[in-house]
C-alpha cells in the first residue's frame, strides 16, 4: 500500500522524485488559455511565472487526465514536474470539485509508478480537498501483480508509487488527521475488494472467500458466521444451494456483523458472490465468460464496506451478507425447468440457470429481513441489460422507496460513483408468472434489468426499506485505466455504501 503523509513544506523545498501540479483550461470569463491551479505557486515562481507558457509550448491544454512531464528548474529539489489536467477552470468564487481532484491525483499516481515519493501540489482549500487528493492518489497507485513473474523479482517489477505527500495539508490539524485516517481505511479496503475481484477463480472459490472474510473479521472485531452446505441445507436456502449444486466447490453464506454501542440505526448490505459464472446448464457462449471471475464484485463491495465501517468506528450497526457460490454445469447442476424452494418459502421455477445471481440474493435478502434492519441495500453484477441501458461506468439504482433511492443516488454522486435511478414498473411483474411455481426467475426480455429488480423485491420483508444496485457495468473495467480507476476490478459501490453508513450514523438519512 502506498504511504501517505501531509506536509506544510513549499513544493520547491521538498525532496521527492516529482512534484505534481494541476493545470486547467482557462475560463473564458476569466483568463482564457492554460491556467496553473492553486497550490503550484512556488513551482510557477521557480519558472519565473512562465510555467503555463512552457506547458502550452509542450502541447498541454489542461484537459482532464492529461499528463505532461518536464524537467524541474534549479529552484526545485525534485528533478521532475508533472502537470496533470483538471479540466475546466472553476468560475468566479468557485473551487475545483472533489472528483476533479480525485481523478487528477489518480492519473498522476499511475504515471509515477516506479517512483519512491511524489509531492502533490494540487489545490487544497480544506481537509476535504486533501482527502480527495489522497483518495485519488491511493486508488490510482493500485496495481494487481500477484500472478506476474515480476512480482517474484523486484528487479523486474515497476512498483506502485511508494509515497504520496499532500502539500497544503496540516499534519497537526484534527480535521486533516481524521480525514487521512478515513481515507487510509477506505482505500485499503477498497483496494482489497479490487484484489478479490481480480483473483482467478481457481484460487477464489466460495470457501476461500469465506476464509478471507473470517480473517478480516477477527482482525477488526467483527462477528462472523459462515454457513456451509450442511448448514444451508438444514436452513432451507434453496436458492444458494441450487446455484452451487453443479460445482465441486460448495456454496457459502457469510454473515458479518459490526455493532456500535451508540448506534441508533441498522443497515444490512447484501452482496452477490458468484466466484465464477459459467452460466450453468444455460452455458454462456464463447467470449462471454472470460471475465466472469468478477461476478462476486457485489460481495467484495459489501465485505469492504463492513470492514471500513468497523475500522472507522461508525455509530451505526452494519450487517453484511455475502451470498457465495460457483455456477457450473455438471450432472448435479440445477436444470432449466427445475423448481427451487427458497429460504423465504416461495418456490421459483428456474427458466435460465444464467439468471443465478437473483437466486442467491433472494435467499440472503430474506434472511437479512428477519433482523428488521432500517434498510437493506443489495449490490450485484446482476444483468447485462443494465450495461446496455447505462454503459460501462454507471450503475443503476432501484428501490421500493423513492426517497431512499434518491438519497443513494445523491450519496453515490457525492463520492464520485456515477449512478442513475431506475424504475420498477409493476407491469413487468406479470412476465415472471409461472404455472408451476410461485414465480419464475425470468420475465420479459425488454427491461431485463428492471425485471431482476422486481424479482428481488419479492423477497424483501414487509415494511423494510430496500434498494438494489446493479453494478454490472462499472464493477470490472475491460478498457484502459482512467482517473483513479484501474483496468480490471474497480471496487465499484464500496464508497457509496461507506458514505451511506456515515450519513446514517450522522442522522442524515432519517
Amino acid at each position: 500500500m502506498t504511504a501517505l503523509t501531509l506536509s506544510t513544506a513549499a513544493a520547491t523545498g521538498l525532496r521527492a522524485d516529482a512534484i505534481v501540479v494541476g493545470v486547467a483550461k482557462g475560463s473564458a470569463t476569466k483568463t482564457g488559455g492554460l491556467v496553473v491551479a492553486p497550490g503550484a505557486e512556488a513551482v510557477d515562481k521557480a519558472f519565473d511565472g512562465k510555467l503555463a507558457a512552457v506547458l502550452e509550448t509542450l502541447g498541454a491544454s489542461g484537459g482532464e487526465g492529461e499528463v505532461t512531464k518536464l524537467p524541474a528548474p534549479s529552484g526545485c529539489k525534485a528533478p521532475v514536474v508533472l502537470a496533470v489536467g483538471l479540466g475546466a477552470e472553476p468560475e468566479k468564487d468557485e473551487v475545483f470539485e472533489a472528483e476533479a481532484l480525485r481523478r487528477a491525483a489518480g492519473v498522476a499516481a499511475r504515471a509515477l509508478a516506479g517512483s519512491k515519493k511524489a509531492a502533490f501540489a494540487l489545490p487544497v482549500e480544506d481537509a476535504e480537498d486533501a482527502g480527495a487528493i489522497a483518495e485519488g492518489a491511493l486508488l490510482g497507485a493500485y496495481s494487481f501483480d500477484a500472478y506476474k513473474e515480476s512480482a517474484q523479482d523486484p528487479k523486474k517489477a515497476k512498483a506502485p508509487l511508494a509515497e504520496v505527500a499532500i502539500l497544503g495539508g496540516k499534519p497537526r490539524d484534527k480535521a486533516y488527521k481524521a480525514e487521512v485516517e478515513r481515507v487510509l481505511a477506505l482505500t485499503e479496503e477498497l483496494n482489497r475488494a479490487r484484489d478479490l475481484v481480480n483473483t482467478p477463480p481457481n484460487d477464489l472459490n466460495p470457501e476461500a472467500f469465506a476464509t478471507v472474510a473470517q480473517v478480516a473479521a477477527k482482525e477488526h472485531g467483527i462477528k462472523v458466521q459462515v454457513l456451509d452446505e450442511k448448514a444451508l441445507e438444514k436452513g432451507g436456502y434453496g436458492g444458494i444451494l441450487g446455484v452451487g449444486a453443479g460445482s465441486a466447490s460448495g456454496p457459502r453464506l457469510v454473515k458479518l456483523s459490526y455493532k456500535n454501542s451508540k448506534a441508533k440505526k441498522h443497515l444490512a448490505f447484501v452482496g452477490k458472490g458468484i466466484t465464477y459464472d459459467s452460466g450453468g446448464i444455460s452455458l454462456k457462449p464463447a467470449g462471454h465468460n472470460e471475465t466472469m471471475k468478477c461476478d462476486m464484485a457485489g460481495a467484495a463491495a459489501v465485505f469492504a464496506a463492513v470492514v471500513t465501517a468497523a475500522r472507522l468506528g461508525l455509530e451505526v450497526n452494519v450487517t453484511g451478507w455475502l451470498a457465495l457460490a460457483e455456477n457450473m454445469p455438471s450432472g448435479s447442476a440445477t436444470r432449466p425447468g427445475d423448481v427451487l424452494r427458497m429460504y423465504s418459502g416461495k418456490t421459483v421455477e428456474v427458466l435460465n440457470t444464467d439468471a443465478e445471481g437473483r437466486l442467491v440474493l433472494a435467499d440472503a435478502i430474506a434472511k437479512a429481513s428477519e433482523e428488521t434492519p432500517d434498510a437493506i441495500v443489495d449490490v450485484a453484477t446482476l444483468t447485462g441489460a443494465m450495461m446496455l441501458a447505462l454503459g460501462n461506468r454507471t450503475f443503476g439504482i432501484m428501490a421500493n422507496d423513492d426517497a431512499f433511492r434518491t438519497s443513494i443516488h445523491e450519496v453515490a454522486e457525492e463520492v464520485g460513483e456515477p449512478s442513475w435511478p431506475m424504475p420498477l414498473p409493476a407491469d413487468l411483474r406479470k412476465g415472471m408468472d409461472s404455472s408451476t411455481a410461485d414465480i419464475a426467475n425470468m420475465g420479459e426480455r425488454m427491461g431485463g434489468g428492471l425485471v431482476a429488480g422486481l424479482f428481488l423485491k419479492e423477497f424483501v420483508g414487509e415494511g423494510i426499506t430496500w434498494a438494489h444496485l446493479d453494478i454490472a457495468g462499472p464493477a470490472f473495467n475491460e478498457a484502459g485505466p482512467f482517473g483513479y480507476t484501474p483496468k480490471g476490478g474497480t471496487g465499484s459501490a464500496v464508497r457509496t455504501l461507506v458514505r451511506l453508513a456515515e450519513r446514517t450514523a450522522a442522522g442524515d438519512l432519517g
